[in-house]
């Protein structure tokens, strides 16, 4: 007899909605992380009474109403909406390109007026068959919009320069001519009271948890302890790059406590040109409509992933797609190994789309 029926590797959001729905269904389920936390990239760490988010912004949004159901039994969430601003040298614009962003660009009014400018310059400046993101990205919105909005913070994000990045990158940029802020069009909206780590403790109650636990350093430990292991790690290392590295950007945070009530005036500020270093300034109290007498702010850099960083963006371009396909050709001979969340899956999934798959994938396995 195995003493567990799985082994779940790693207590982000989908190792924890696994536990929680396998532990419902009468399984005996032990959670490992090689972090010294629970939550994964969701973690939020309170300072100076502050819920910060470690691992960068995560606001839940969602129009799938029984995820939204589902999460709201672990934690009650405020009426946190989205509205990042962008600082173009000094520039506030709203974001996603809106009529605010369009009025302050050009003095125009109207949707009608704004639907003009846009369509003039895409007249004046487009080419047919873009071969790049900066030609794609003019296409789609002018020179304007793309020059103080997208091109530097693109290209931070890519570490390449908008030229070089291809233009199927970029299918597509939200623009909108109504005076609205918010920046997703989800039914559903908000942050956890209390914080993300708060939630996932309550999604693994009664699941033993062990931490700075490295499940690769000790596999076969694991294989022998459970009829199935969970994998939520990065599926190119555990089969050890036999067929090279699939491609991550990560990121870097730099976080610091200020002696003041409101640094910024909004949770998140995006710094659109290329010569400010990172890409965007997150002060966390305004997640949660704090008062505290100080704040805490992060900066976000993105940088490109080598082994031994955190990988946090999968980039999803064809080459990496093809290499992710032979991984998962792979994976589908493990038999009792599933894998799974965004480095399983070699997937860009958003809260809301882990606890989905999670969901998916933990009925189709009980």
């Amino acid at each position: 007899m195995k003493k567990y029926d799985y082994v779940i590797v790693g207590a982000g959001l989908f190792g924890a909605v696994f536990a929680q729905e396998a532990k419902k269904a009468g399984k005996k389920c032990l959670v490992i992380d090689k972090r010294n936390h629970i939550a994964g990239n969701i973690y939020t760490k309170e300072i100076e009474g502050i819920q910060v988010h470690e691992y960068g912004a995560h606001i839940f949004h969602t129009s799938n109403k029984e995820v939204w159901e589902y999460v709201n039994q672990f934690a009650e969430f405020n009426r946190y909406t989205n509205s990042p601003v962008a600082n173009y040298k000094g520039e506030i614009y709203n974001m996603p390109f809106n009529m605010n962003t369009f009025n302050k660009l050009w003095g125009v009014v109207t949707p009608k007026e704004a639907k003009e400018k846009i369509e003039a310059q895409k007249r004046e400046y487009s080419v047919e068959n873009p071969k790049n993101l900066e030609e794609q990205a003019i296409n789609l919105v002018g020179p304007d919009v793309y020059t103080k909005l997208v091109k530097g913070y693109t290209e931070k994000q890519w570490g390449k320069r908008a030229t070089e990045l291809p233009a199927f990158i970029i299918k597509r940029l939200p623009v909108r001519f109504t005076y609205d802020n918010n920046y997703f069009n989800d039914n559903y909206q908000g942050i956890p009271i209390g914080g993300y780590t708060k939630m996932v403790e309550k999604m693994l109650e009664g699941t033993e948890v062990q931490l700075e636990e490295d499940f690769l350093q000790n596999k076969d430990k694991y294989l022998e302890m459970a009829d199935k292991i969970v994998y939520t790690g990065m599926i190119d290392e555990y089969f050890d790059y036999c067929y090279g590295e699939l491609e991550y950007r990560s990121l870097r945070f730099e976080t610091e406590v200020l002696e003041e009530e409101n640094h910024q005036g909004n949770a998140v500020v995006n710094y659109t040109e290329y010569e400010v270093p990172y890409t965007r300034i997150i002060e966390h109290k305004h997640f949660e409509y704090g008062t505290q007498p100080k704040t805490v702010i992060t900066r976000e850099y993105p940088k490109t992933w080598k082994k031994g960083d955190e990988p946090y963006y999968p980039m999803n371009d064809e080459k990496n797609i093809a290499l992710y396909e032979k991984y998962s050709a792979l994976a589908k001979k493990e038999g009792n190994v599933i894998f799974g969340g965004r480095l399983g899956q070699y997937k860009y999934y958003d809260m809301d789309d882990t606890i989905e798959a999670a969901l998916k994938c933990v009925k189709a396995v009980l």
